[in-house]
């Protein structure tokens, strides 16, 4: 295996030893048993649960780290920006939320998703909202990803808050510490947050080393006003610098992304008619570089391909919250601009090769209103409705690269009908109903929720332009994509009883013309496109957690969804199957202990045929199942030291989902890691 694990005790060591004075000095352990991150429990309403960042495994990036929760895939690329799918729906089929801001990558292959730009260590919280349970945040069918900040406001007496982090994980070697430093009074705050993570190629379970490695460093500043309680007003700046990251699912690396963020937040209660007002501003500018040979051998010394791309978001949103002798309202305004720019040269004679995204342009701003109204005894219902005004355009499509390659207009009119780069203009409208129950004595609920939303297609579906030596290679958008329409069912229970509790939801999602990313179908000229096609998906999620004695509890995790291509009667690539976690802990009030067993059944139902289909699988999935070992010992109220054996059989195995590239010639599933040894020391930020 790795001869990287034999580093971890020295590493320990110098982690710990500059802080033995300052353990000395902290409070004695408590005597109640540590909280601990417990993947099927925690809930915040219905359909949604949350996350301490403090009780998670913050050695792993993010897009990694949350394929721990149920129903949360993720298609890997390499050892970084793992792409996260809720109940089957990936990309901008679900919202990521930085801080309560939208940041879009600036990788047309999503190299950078936007979690990419946010490492786990340096937010609160971490909340996951399955399918459509508000109005609030626009489209996202298949869920919402809120990676939060709330910095508590300072007491009288208190001066000075410090949170530290540092691992070590043995498969990849890879280094990971962050600083959480803030000082205030009960007027504001001042907060930084520094971090970095380097990380080398791992090896998967038959020792095969793959592409993998990284770099990422992480700012954060953060200026609050506090003057009382319920009144915050915060100003924050961030950066996030990427460097060397090696992808084996792509036919390129990337030696640069960057991504610098501004926010102001202002939130306060009772003011005049409203109950609650959250008003946020946020801009966003990511900037992206990928080549095939910086960081790799290029495939031909006349072939040094390199595609710089920017990503630049602004936006705003303000909530008002009012109660009614009907219930209570909340109303919104969102307005989201995103402009995207990317072309591909060829750096042997410096020409330009492809405008892959022609100073794309899309702008959407919503307004919606929900009220929630207790009706009888314990039931609630809850209803909304939203109008969203979308703007599209490709100002550089008819920018022409030199010789016989063609402008983005040209591939567009090769390939669509509808060729029109724009401006366009779409209006959509979306809905919520929502009927909750509270059974009675507090043993849990039981709910039901419609709802229809709607998604515009995003830069690389609608205005993709990529050149290739063969037609089969070339990767063309469709300007003239119509907006995907979900109409979603769901079903949900939360059961809690005594030692036991139950949380399970089953959905159906019927979508009228959704945006399949396809093949043309042609021998002569197999290109992928994109096309409207309509579309089912329905599935579910079971989570149960069992308490036996004082200080055992067992937990089981079940996610299926089930996809389909309506129109033409096959699978849709890149579904996850069937996932399984059971897990069984002890805990005691300074230490515990558990053993995760992690599971997937084969999935055969795919899309691998580029001649007849999208070839976006690179075909069935085997089945596999790992064990994971973690403990964690309390040194103090503040000082905690874990370990953690992941995949402790050393399993070759790989997840089903893979980054597809248009770039590529065939599909790549890249082997998850095998065996390996973690270890974490950290001091809760308090």
């Amino acid at each position: 295996m790795n001869a990287c694990i034999l580093r971890w005790p020295a590493l320990l060591c110098a982690c710990t030893l500059p802080f033995s004075a300052a353990l000395a000095a902290e409070e004695s352990p408590p005597e109640a048993p540590l909280e601990t991150m417990v993947v099927t429990s925690p809930r915040v309403a219905p359909g949604q649960v949350s996350y301490d960042t403090q009780d998670l495994d913050n050695s792993r990036e993010t897009g990694d780290l949350l394929r721990d929760i149920t129903g949360v895939s993720g298609a890997r690329i390499g050892g970084h920006g793992t792409d996260p799918v809720i109940r089957g729906l990936g990309q901008n089929r679900i919202n990521v939320l930085l801080d309560g801001a939208f940041v879009h990558g600036a990788c047309p292959n999503r190299m950078d998703p936007p979690t990419a730009y946010a490492s786990a260590s340096s937010y609160d919280r971490i909340t996951v909202l399955r399918g459509v349970t508000t109005l609030e945040y626009g489209g996202g069918p298949g869920g919402t990803i809120l990676m939060e900040r709330h910095t508590e406001r300072f007491q009288e007496g208190e001066s000075a808050r410090f949170g530290f982090d540092s691992a070590y994980r043995s498969n990849g070697d890879v280094r990971q510490a962050s600083v959480d430093l803030s000082a205030g009074g009960s007027q504001g705050f001042l907060r930084v947050i520094g971090g970095w993570m380097d990380a080398d190629n791992y090896e998967d379970g038959a020792g095969v080393e793959v592409r993998s490695a990284f770099q990422e460093r992480s700012a954060t500043l953060i200026a609050g006003w506090t003057p009382d309680e319920t009144t915050r007003l915060v100003f924050s700046a961030e950066a996030q610098r990427l460097r060397d990251e090696l992808f084996a699912g792509a036919g390129m690396d990337s030696p640069m992304s960057d991504n610098d963020g501004f926010r102001v937040q202002f939130e306060s209660v009772e003011v005049g008619p409203w109950a609650r007002l959250d008003a946020e501003l946020f801009v966003s500018r990511v900037d992206h570089v990928m080549d095939n040979y910086s960081l790799r051998d290029a495939p031909s010394p006349m072939m040094l391909l390199r595609a710089p791309a920017s990503s630049d978001t602004d936006g705003g949103r303000l909530v008002l919250e009012q109660d009614s002798t009907l219930g209570r309202w909340r109303y919104g305004l969102s307005i989201q601009n995103n402009a995207r720019d990317a072309i591909r040269v060829n750096d042997f004679n410096q020409t330009l090769n492809s405008v892959l995204w022609p100073g794309v342009s899309i702008d959407q701003t919503g307004v919606f209103a929900e009220l929630s109204r207790a009706l009888v005894s314990s039931w609630q219902l809850t209803g909304g409705l939203r109008f969203d005004r979308v703007r599209a355009e490709a100002e550089r499509a008819y920018e022409n690269p030199p010789g016989m390659l063609l402008a983005p207009i040209e591939l567009y009119e090769r390939y669509n009908a509808d060729a029109d780069p724009g401006p366009r203009q779409e209006h959509h409208w979306g809905a919520l109903l929502r009927l909750e129950h509270r059974l009675a004595s507090g043993l849990g609920a039981v709910y039901a929720t419609l709802s229809r939303s709607l998604r515009t297609a995003d830069a690389t579906e609608r205005y993709i332009a990529s050149n290739a030596p063969t037609p089969s290679r070339r990767w063309v958008g469709n300007p003239g994509l119509d907006p995907e329409r979900h109409h979603q069912a769901e079903l949900g229970l939360l059961l809690a009883e005594g030692a036991w509790n139950v949380e399970g939801s089953l959905f159906y999602n019927r979508i009228d013309d959704f945006i399949l990313r396809d093949r043309t179908g042609r021998i002569d000229d197999n290109a992928t496109v994109y096309r409207n096609v309509d579309a089912t998906l329905w599935g579910g999620e079971l989570n149960g957690r069992y308490r036996f004695g004082e200080q055992w509890r067992m937990e089981l995790g079940l996610a299926y969804v089930r996809a389909t291509n309506d129109d033409d009667h096959r699978p849709i690539a890149q579904t996850p199957p069937l996932e399984a976690r059971l897990g069984l802990g002890y805990e005691s009030d300074r230490w515990e202990a558990g053993i995760d067993w992690r599971a997937a059944a084969r999935q055969r139902r795919v899309d691998d045929d580029p001649l007849i289909g999208s070839g976006l699988d690179s075909g069935d999935t085997p089945g596999w199942s790992v064990i994971d070992l973690r403990g964690r010992y309390s040194l103090n109220a503040q000082w905690r030291l874990e370990a953690r054996i992941d995949n402790l059989l050393d399993r070759q195995y790989a997840e089903h989902l893979n980054r597809a590239s248009a770039f590529d010639a065939e599909q790549i599933q890249v082997n998850e890691p095998g065996r390996s040894l973690s270890l974490r020391l950290s001091r809760r930020f308090d």
